[in-house]
């Protein structure tokens, strides 16, 4: 087991307890903060603030921990729902304020966006998650045979990434035993 910094006195007890879940399923994986970022799309420094109550995490960092621990994600996105419903809104000034217009001072929000300044003022928090993009074909839902695949849709149109990178591959494969056969 980690030795895990105290969580703040203050904290409410549905982000506690939700904290306190997070932190045992990280070390039940067993792996460190830097093994846990190279697993997830998520950095140690981000795993740090996470797993320290200093900020919440995204929902897709959640699912991504339960991914690699091999638990029940979507038990884990429940307590995370209530533990962002009760998190603390404190919002930091912006570290590089942003270049206002022409005419306009910098106030109260200066140098946070406008989405930013829109959940600042509305006491919410937004989930904007950073999915790699193996995330998002391990979400492409499964074929469940002929019929449930729609008309015009194939493999292909659903996996056409994978179909460039073939084509890209083959094409530099084909320029290079064209090279040598002339240069040959």
């Amino acid at each position: 087991m980690s030795a895990w910094q105290p969580l703040p006195a203050d904290l409410p007890p549905e982000v506690g307890h939700f904290v306190e879940q997070l932190r045992l399923l990280k070390d039940r994986t067993g792996l460190s903060l830097v093994a846990l970022g190279e697993r997830t799309a998520y950095s140690k420094s981000s795993w740090h603030r996470y797993l320290n109550a200093t900020q919440p995490p995204p929902r897709q960092a959640v699912v991504a921990l339960c991914r690699v621990a091999g638990a029940d994600a979507e038990r884990f996105c429940v307590r995370w729902e209530l533990a962002v419903r009760a998190w603390p809104r404190t919002v930091a000034p912006a570290a590089v304020p942003a270049v206002a217009p022409a005419g306009v001072t910098g106030g109260a929000g200066a140098g946070l966006s406008a989405g930013a300044n829109r959940a600042a003022d509305e006491g919410g928090y937004e989930d904007a998650p950073t999915v790699p993009w193996w995330d998002l074909l391990a979400e492409t839902p499964e074929p469940d045979g002929p019929a449930s695949v729609p008309a015009g849709h194939s493999w292909a149109a659903s996996h056409r990434l994978l179909l460039y990178a073939l084509v890209l591959v083959l094409a530099l494969l084909l320029t290079a035993v064209i090279g040598a056969v002339t240069l040959a």
